[in-house]
């Protein structure tokens, strides 16, 4: 396949994806005998020609995809004016944890807020498909490792998790995500809430996976 023909096809291939496309996809697409290297400048070539557009190219974290300018999504939005879900503080502030902290356990999370999970919060980020259970920890019980997915960072338009911004902008940062205000639910014997993301990370053992490991 030509050059100029194969970065035809890579483009309309990228605009019709219902999802990021990885470059495993797309050397299926052009040929397994196309090296690494030719699609990389492939990809650095479309992102320049994109680049005075409303669209752009971007790399997240299970491939690369078209996307409108955020400058545009207010415009855009007025054709779907609906309201997306909105999230407990709560929720977002487990989110937080287990983003910077993982893998983490329930009691680990509780240990860090002060008030106990409810189990809906954290079968909600499941279900939203930003955390998973990657492992069981060591101890007593085997409770679950949570652990963020890829699917999150696509989400928050980030390639790794070494792009997530520093720990006192993360609630600013997730604040896209539509938090609402909810009552949290005291420990038994909870001493004052200690701040979000305060404190030791969480003892490790043998059996948990390192974010690193989901790659």
């Amino acid at each position: 396949m030509m050059m100029l023909d194969a970065k035809r096809v890579l483009e309309t291939a990228l605009l019709c994806a219902p999802q990021p496309m990885s470059e495993r996809d797309m050397r299926t697409l052009l040929g397994q005998d196309l090296e690494a290297q030719t699609i990389g400048q492939m990809l650095t070539q479309l992102q320049q020609e994109w680049s005075d557009r409303g669209v752009e190219l971007v790399c997240l974290a299970t491939g690369w995809r078209f996307q409108s300018r955020p400058q545009l999504r207010d415009v855009l939005d007025r054709l779907h004016p609906e309201k997306p879900p909105r999230y407990a503080r709560a929720t977002l502030e487990t989110l937080a944890i287990i983003a910077y902290r993982q893998p983490v356990t329930r009691g680990d999370i509780e240990d860090i807020r002060g008030v106990a999970v409810n189990s809906l919060t954290l079968k909600q980020l499941e279900e939203r498909g930003w955390i998973e259970v990657i492992g069981h920890r060591d101890s007593v019980g085997r409770p679950a490792l949570f652990a963020t997915t890829r699917h999150f960072l696509d989400d928050l338009g980030l390639q790794s998790l070494d792009q997530l911004p520093a720990i006192d902008a993360s609630m600013q940062a997730f604040a896209g995500l539509n938090a609402v205000r909810e009552p949290d639910l005291p420990l038994d014997d909870a001493s004052p809430p200690a701040p979000v993301l305060a404190g030791q990370p969480p003892t490790s053992s043998s059996t948990e996976m390192s974010p690193k490991d989901m790659s």
